[in-house]
């Protein structure tokens, strides 16, 4: 069964929503949905009071450690934490109190899923506690096919590899979670992209041991059901713009209460 699923994202200190496609090393590019007058731990202890178990942490660019430690500190050994995390700081963020590190740009030196890295990693922190971050962009070949390729370098620089049913398998080895953000329509509020959604719960058919969350254009309640409909149960949605503690219109009290109302979540 599909669940809502927390993020708080940290941009220079501060937590914001940001249009995704816009997140470049030129913050004069930048477009900002919405940027809070809260510290990163009330929302870390809104997410604590409403139980809202998964929820993310992600430090886009620099200068976002300290705000990082201190959503930490308003739910310990309950947040993932992801942004500039390697093979050397991935445990000083697990021993500073984050249940999970989600590892992305590092796993892709040369814009090629590194293996060697991903067993490095897994082996130093716990499968348990590494989420692997294929954020994506859609590519449509000259076939006709669409494919979904993994961005990284905030979204900006496409790598060699394709989301599809073979790599979740594979990667289910070394981590028991992937976030999966819809580059094409993170902060847009416009939809999610539901080819990707429906892939995503093919892809993951028959692997019980991994967690999907997606990420991406979520704009009202109903899509939590749209999502549940497509992926048949088996990935978890993310909001942000879109939710009213963001500015938005969704109501948080209401995505709460679907999750309490669809217990049998995973």
């Amino acid at each position: 069964m599909t669940k809502y699923v927390g993020c708080i994202d940290l941009h220079d200190g501060q937590v914001k929503q940001i249009v995704g496609s816009t997140l470049t090393t030129n913050d004069n590019e930048l477009s900002t949905n919405y940027v809070s007058t809260h510290s990163p731990r009330y929302y870390a202890e809104l997410y604590k009071n409403n139980n809202v178990l998964g929820t993310h942490v992600i430090k886009l660019g620099s200068n976002n450690d300290i705000a990082a430690e201190e959503a930490i500190k308003g739910w310990p050994n309950k947040l993932q934490v992801g942004g500039g995390i390697n093979i050397d700081n991935c445990q000083d963020w697990i021993n500073k109190g984050a249940d999970k590190v989600i590892i992305t740009s590092w796993l892709f030196p040369n814009g090629e899923l590194s293996w060697d890295r991903l067993k490095q990693i897994s082996s130093v922190v716990g499968k348990d506690h590494l989420v692997v971050d294929v954020s994506c962009k859609r590519v449509n070949k000259e076939n006709g096919e669409i494919t979904w390729v993994v961005a990284m370098n905030k979204w900006q620089t496409l790598t060699k590899t394709t989301l599809n049913k073979q790599l979740f398998k594979d990667l289910s080895e070394y981590t028991t979670e992937l976030l999966v953000h819809a580059a094409d329509v993170e902060g847009l509020c416009k939809g999610i992209d539901e080819e990707l959604v429906v892939k995503l719960g093919e892809w993951c058919q028959g692997l019980d041991d991994i967690k999907i969350v997606y990420a991406g254009g979520a704009k009202c309640i109903e899509d939590l059901d749209l999502v549940n409909k497509l992926s048949l149960g088996k990935v978890d949605l993310t909001y942000g713009s879109s939710l009213d503690i963001f500015g938005g219109n969704v109501k948080f009290t209401d995505l709460v209460a679907w999750n309490s109302n669809n217990n049998d979540n995973k």
